[in-house]
């Protein structure tokens, strides 16, 4: 997928609040962002938002429809480890999990799990051992070209591109039933975030959750300013140290992070003001909206049908 003009987006902030945020980007094999949701149930149902197991099932079904698509192509295709729930809370703007934090920090073992897993991808290690005339061949089966494309405007400017050929495509037509559709939906709904993010920043009831967080964190020897200040220092803080020593050390920062965002309510107040002002920007772009839902609905049901692979 192609990006036709730059749009900025402020440090992964409220939008990844509720589940977290996976690693990804604009390609299509990349996993989607999740929604928090707790309907149960698919037949008949208007749309909602999905439960992360919801998403996981659907992410799991493009990776079978992709295998057998590039079978047919002459491929062998190896479908990439779906995220798991625990994976898509790393990258959240406040981890208030204290749980979690005992367990990942910031999930420094799930990105190194991660990045062992896409080190070892058997899909590139077949990729590459290709002649280059099968490698466009190949590549053109999985992804398609860009003689075939769908766009769509983004709300905050720019455009985004992706192929209506290939693959990842026909995975997507078959679960969503029209791709085009969908992909202008989804990207509509989901790129709403530079929209809103800079009203959350200064609204006075996070701007006081933070300072109250940040308190915390001073009186437990962390002088962290906002969460922010410690993602963008992530790096330089575990500096020199291996990688058992900077778990260690991340660990106890997260677990402090987390009785501190309990105490001053930050994550849940973060939580509560994206939910609000998401819907208020929601509501200029009503039909994209009910169209991503009932996609996203539809396309569950359709996961779980075994006759679609």
């Amino acid at each position: 997928m192609k990006v036709k003009s730059s749009v900025l987006l402020s440090v992964a902030f409220i939008s990844c609040l509720a589940a977290g945020c996976v690693a990804g980007s604009e390609n299509p094999r990349a996993t989607e962002r999740p929604k928090k949701g707790d309907a149960v149930g698919v037949a008949g149902e208007r749309g909602r938002d999905l439960t992360v197991a919801e998403e996981i099932e659907i992410d799991r079904a493009e990776g079978e429809l992709v295998e057998t698509c590039m079978e047919r192509q002459g491929h062998p295709y190896w479908p990439a480890p779906v995220a798991t729930a625990e994976q898509r809370k790393v990258g959240v703007y406040v981890v208030d999990d204290v749980d979690w934090a005992r367990r990942y920090g910031y999930g420094r073992p799930l990105e190194i799990a991660a990045e062992k897993a896409r080190r070892s991808d058997p899909n590139a290690t077949y990729y590459n051992a290709l002649p280059k005339k099968e490698r466009i061949r190949y590549s053109r089966a999985l992804d398609g070209d860009f003689g075939h494309s769908i766009s769509v405007e983004l709300p905050s400017g720019g455009t985004v591109e992706t192929s209506q050929k290939g693959c990842f495509a026909e995975a997507r037509e078959r679960l969503y039933a029209d791709y085009p559709t969908w992909f202008r939906a989804e990207k509509t709904v989901t790129g709403l975030t530079p929209l809103y993010v800079p009203r959350i920043h200064r609204d006075t009831r996070l701007v006081t959750a933070v300072a109250a967080w940040s308190r915390c964190m001073n009186e437990s020897g962390y002088p962290f300013k906002n969460p922010d200040e410690i993602r963008q220092k992530r790096d330089s803080l575990v500096k020199g140290m291996n990688d058992s020593q900077a778990e260690d050390a991340e660990v106890k920062l997260a677990v402090t992070e987390a009785g501190c965002a309990r105490e001053s309510s930050l994550g849940k107040i973060a939580r509560s003001l994206e939910g609000e002002y998401r819907k208020k920007t929601l509501d200029d772009y009503p039909d994209e909206f009910a169209t991503y839902r009932q996609m996203r609905v539809d396309a569950l049901s359709r996961a779980r049908n075994p006759e679609i692979r």
